[in-house]
């Protein structure tokens, strides 16, 4: 390990002072400020796997300066002997294995290595500069992005470990956010996860907060999720190590079960972090390694036993939290925002096919959005089991064309045209079709060969449920279920383009129902109310163009738009 100096108010975390890199010891805080001197690759590595020095942001601009470190000391005569510096780097770009953002410091300083030890540490200080630019930026989009999700008044937040000016250049990245709302006066109070089992958070961000002078109190890891329950958090929001192309990411261990309770809890979970953190070569976190550490930082505390001799330990440093968990990444240059749309595309997916509705990979839900993504619809991907569709399997395309925004593994069901048809000719915000069985078997009964037939619908109740203006009666079309999908969707448009006033309901022979609404839940609740109509068509015991009611029922169903 490096020298150090005496106790300290430090300004960075990091900083290049006389041929060594300065580096506040992050194992002593909160009650010891004190600065490491690094001046060899093999210190530094030391500090590095100690966590004296920590967080994805620093530890890059410490993989820089330690190749500034080699080259300084592999240089002799004006020559520097290269093969020596790549073998430092290679151990210190290896030296956490889950941090991305530590081999690519390493790597973009290497690559000044052919113009001397100047050109190396020069980059280094440069990167400094712009890690401090990036964390602004993005701290301040992250704190605009919070204003929009979350109620006009103070606010009660939840952090994960470190994401502060210790574990970056400056500023931060999550804690930034923090501080950023805090200057607004938006911020009531800060819910500090201790984050076992080194601390970081009540050790490291309850420093930085009570130095900032913002209103804070130090919460156990297992007491999170109580606290969303009685309603003491208003937003998550955490740093990341490593971001897969996905999204999936890797962050302090804890914060995979933080995600599941904000999603639980409907509370938004922010993900702040640099671009450098994405790692766009890595398809998905399945292929994220997550470093396991001592378990004896577990079962001791500092030199106190606090497990049986001869326990172990499971204590990885990190987990990966799936991207449907995550409401949004923000980047110093972009909001990558999960519309909460995705989420209740999956969930309602789940739920008509526990009802038998959407067997197997049958069906598909939409909506349409609002805003400045007006023209984009998001739909349930070709081919996926609706039992267990995730926020993930959910495909972007163009609402009036039905083509997908973003070309990848992805596919959009052929039924897209259907749906873009309704989004076309009504001022629909929600499409769903299903298999229900007794809408199915009504479009069978009804069906006309090669023409658009009629089902009549006089005097239910349930009518009511569809927002009609006249709510005795209307006319539900029944479709020929044409093999070519796309002459069906053409006939749907002009039938809706011709008929203003037709009801938010359709039929295909032998194929189903299309419902829609100005959202999930209005299209859902019709399709309840024609499914239930249908179900009395079929058993005999409903009015019809008989005049009869539905067994004596005068008001809609519990949960149907009235």
């Amino acid at each position: 390990m490096g020298t150090t100096t005496g106790d300290q108010s430090p300004g960075l975390a990091l900083h290049w002072q006389d041929d060594a890199l300065m580096a506040v010891d992050q194992r002593l805080l909160p009650h010891t400020c004190r600065l490491l001197r690094l001046q060899s690759v093999d210190a530094l590595i030391d500090a590095i796997q100690g966590l004296a020095i920590r967080g994805a942001p620093a530890l890059g601009l410490a993989g820089a300066f330690g190749v500034a470190l080699s080259a300084q000391a592999h240089h002799r005569a004006g020559t520097v002997d290269e093969p020596a510096v790549h073998a430092d780097a290679h151990r210190l770009a290896t030296a956490r294995p889950t941090a991305v953002n530590l081999a690519r410091g390493v790597r973009r300083a290497l690559g000044r290595l052919p113009q001397g030890p100047q050109a190396v540490l020069d980059e280094a200080q440069r990167m400094v500069a712009e890690d401090a630019a990036v964390n602004s930026a993005a701290a301040t989009r992250a704190a605009d992005l919070v204003e929009t999700l979350t109620p006009d008044r103070p606010l009660r937040l939840l952090t994960h470990c470190n994401t502060g000016r210790l574990a970056t250049g400056a500023v931060g990245t999550a804690l930034g956010a923090i501080l950023e709302l805090a200057r607004r006066g938006r911020v009531a109070e800060v819910l500090v996860d201790e984050t076992r089992p080194l601390l970081q958070g009540s050790r490291l961000t309850a420093w930085e907060l009570r130095e900032a002078g913002v209103p804070y109190r130090v919460c156990v890891d297992s007491a999170a999720a109580a606290a969303m329950s009685r309603g003491l958090v208003d937003c998550v929001l955490v740093g990341a190590d490593r971001i897969a192309a996905n999204g999936d990411t890797a962050n302090k261990i804890g914060t995979y079960g933080l995600a599941l309770a904000a999603a639980r809890h409907r509370i938004p979970f922010l993900v702040v972090a640099p671009e450098s953190t994405w790692d766009e070569g890595l398809p998905d976190g399945s292929g994220i390694t997550v470093e396991e550490r001592d378990g004896a930082e577990v079962v001791r505390h500092g030199d106190t036993p606090v497990a049986p001799a001869d326990a172990t330990a499971f204590n990885p440093a990190f987990d990966v939290t799936p991207r449907e968990l995550i409401t949004a990444h923000v980047t110093e240059s972009r909001t990558d925002l999960l519309p909460r749309e995705t989420r209740a595309l999956a969930e309602l997916s789940r739920e008509l096919y526990l009802r038998g509705w959407m067997p197997g990979t049958a069906g598909n839900l939409s909506v349409r959005l609002a805003g400045e993504q007006a023209g984009t619809a998001l739909i349930t991907a070709s081919g996926r089991d609706k039992g267990s569709l995730t926020a993930q399997d959910v495909v972007a395309v163009d609402a009036a064309t039905g083509e997908v925004r973003v070309p990848g593994r992805l596919k959009a069901s052929a039924e897209t045209a259907i749906h873009v048809a309704v989004y076309t000719a009504t001022a629909a915000h929600a499409v769903v079709h299903v298999h229900s069985p007794y809408a199915t078997v009504m479009a069978g009964r009804s069906a006309e060969p090669g023409r658009t037939a009629q089902l009549p619908l006089t005097r239910f109740e349930l009518l009511k449920g569809l927002g009609l203006r006249d709510p005795s009666h209307t006319v539900l079309p029944v479709f020929p279920n044409w093999p070519d999908v796309r002459r069906i969707a053409d006939e749907v448009a002009a039938y809706l383009t011709s008929r203003p006033d037709a009801p938010p309901a359709l039929l295909i022979a032998d194929h189903g129902i299309t419902v829609w609404g100005q959202d999930l839940a209005q299209a859902r609740n019709r399709l309840e109310c024609v499914e239930a109509i249908c179900r009395l068509l079929v058993l005999g015991t409903g009015g019809g163009d008989s005049g009869g009611r539905e067994g004596g029922n005068t008001e809609p169903e519990e949960g149907q738009a009235p």
